[in-house]
Formats: C-alpha cells, structure tokens, sequence
C-alpha cells in the first residue's frame, strides 16, 4: 500500500513540474511571436526539441523502436502537431496567456465528443449536461461582442483544443502497440517539418538575442514532456490529469510580471466554468473505469 502511494506521489509531483514547465514554455513561444511569423515559431518549437526528443529515445529504447511503429496514425498526429502548434503560436500573438489557457482547457470535453466517434464510448446525460456547460464557459471567454479580427485569437486556441483533443484519442490507440518514445520523436519530427515548410517563405534570420529563449524553450519543453511521460507512468490518469489546470495558476502570475496582464473576472468565471466540467468529466471517467466489468 505504502508502495502505491509513494508511486501516485511521485506522478502527481512529476506533473506539477511538467505543467510548470510547459507554462514557462509557452511564455518564451509568446515572446518570439512578436517578431517571427506563428509558422516559424511553431517551426522553431519543434527544430529546438528534436536533437532532446531523440537524445532521449535512443537513451530509453534505441532506434528500434522509431521504425517498428504505427505510420498512419503518426502521420495524421503530426498533422495535428503542426495544427497545434501553428494556431496557438497564432493566439499567443494577440491573446494573454491566461485567456488562451482558459480557451484551450476545454479540449477534455471535446476529447469525450471524440471518443464517441473514434472509440465508440457511451456518454450519460450529465456527460453531455458537463460538455454543454463547459462551452458555456467558452463562450463566457470568448466575449461574444468581440467582432472581426478580435474572433480569429480565440477560434485559433479552439482549434488547437481540437488538435489536442484529437491527438489524445490517437495516444490511446498508439499506446497500445508503440513506445511513447517514439510518439514523441514522430511528433516532434513532424512538427519540424511541416511547420518549416509553412514558414520558409517567410523566414525571418533568427535575433542573436532570441537564441537564450530558444535554449529555453526546448529545455522546458523538454522537461515538460518529461514530467507528463513519468506521471501517466507512475500514477493513474485520475491522480494527475486534474493537475494540468494548475498551469492556469502559473501563466496568471507570468502574465502578470512579464506583461503586466492581469486577467479579467470574466476570463476567470469562463475558466472556473470549464475546468469544473473538466474535472467532472475526468472523475467519472475513473469512476467507470474503477467498476468491475458486468
């Protein structure tokens, strides 16, 4: 029992970490969003990760592992890599870090809508009551008489929940057969990739100046994936995917001392609104997974 415990303590203690890394991450995304194109700054996301993605992999399993895989599912998750990273690259540009944040926690709902579709699972009426509920909040967010250019920020952060969301079910399924070394260095390579292409056009030189945040976003991103990878393995998903929305907590305070941002009560009631959905949806999933099969 001790030995369990100590296990789910050391996930929940890796997640906070990665979470904060992530956080941290993202802020040094936002300050090259000022002076280089969402393609190239996701491009570059990808490009500073790479060579500590691989480093890892042939460190935890060797080069094996990265051939024997799964090639269509890897090919359509880095598509979502590279939407991901593109249209939140894109909101960083003109949105806090705290309202992007609230937007994009509400890709645990649009993950139980996926799974009906990808993996045939069955949704309760309070499922469906916590998914309508949290879009609310979306739209709590969202500022509805926000108009034009104001909208395309925050439709960028939905669609990068998508991505997300659409990425995690394809987790679920690759787990199964591939290492998560390997769906890292896929991802990470193919993020590489396609976001160059997208930004070749119009490269920017990259800033002397730039290259210590560079540094800094592939050593917390790295540490980011690190912290998520070693949580899901020592501790059930219930005990530390709530932990993820503390990084609202974090990119707060950022905005706040990078920015001076502070974020609105209407961003918070917004984000207050998702997360608990989120956190329902999370807990009764455990909650079902924990019953014996009839």
């Amino acid at each position: 029992m001790l030995g369990l415990r100590n296990e789910r303590m050391i996930g929940m203690a890796a997640m906070l970490i990665g979470v904060a890394a992530f956080a941290f991450m993202d802020a040094g995304l936002k300050l090259l969003t000022a002076h280089y194109s969402a393609a190239q700054v996701a491009a570059l996301r990808g490009l500073a990760a790479l060579p500590v993605v691989f480093a890892w992999a042939m460190y935890s399993g060797g080069l094996g592992q990265l051939v024997r895989v799964r090639w269509p599912l890897h090919l359509v998750r880095g598509v979502m890599a590279v939407v991901m990273m593109v249209t939140f690259t894109y909101a960083l540009k003109s949105l806090s870090l705290a309202k992007a944040y609230s937007i994009f926690f509400v890709s645990p709902l649009i993950m139980t809508l996926l799974s009906i579709v990808l993996l045939g699972e069955q949704v309760r009426r309070a499922q469906w009551a916590a998914i309508a509920v949290g879009f609310a909040g979306v739209l709590v967010v969202l500022k509805p008489e926000t108009s034009g250019y104001g909208w395309l920020p925050t439709l960028a952060v939905l669609g990068t929940a998508v991505g997300y969301a659409v990425s995690s079910v394809l987790v679920k399924i690759l787990s199964r057969t591939d290492t998560t070394a390997s769906m890292m260095f896929w991802m990470t390579g193919m993020l590489s990739i396609g976001a160059t292409v997208l930004a070749v056009p119009g490269w920017v030189p990259i800033a002397a100046g730039h290259y210590p945040v560079l540094a800094g976003v592939a050593v917390t991103g790295a540490i980011g994936q690190w912290g998520i990878t070693v949580a899901f393995k020592h501790a059930p998903a219930a005990s530390v995917a709530p932990l993820e929305y503390t990084g609202l907590a974090w990119v707060t305070v950022i905005d706040i001392l990078v920015w001076a941002a502070i974020p609105t009560a209407r961003t918070m009631l917004g984000a207050s609104l998702i997360i608990a959905c989120g956190l329902y949806l999370l807990r009764d999933e455990a909650r079902r997974a924990a019953q014996p099969a009839k």
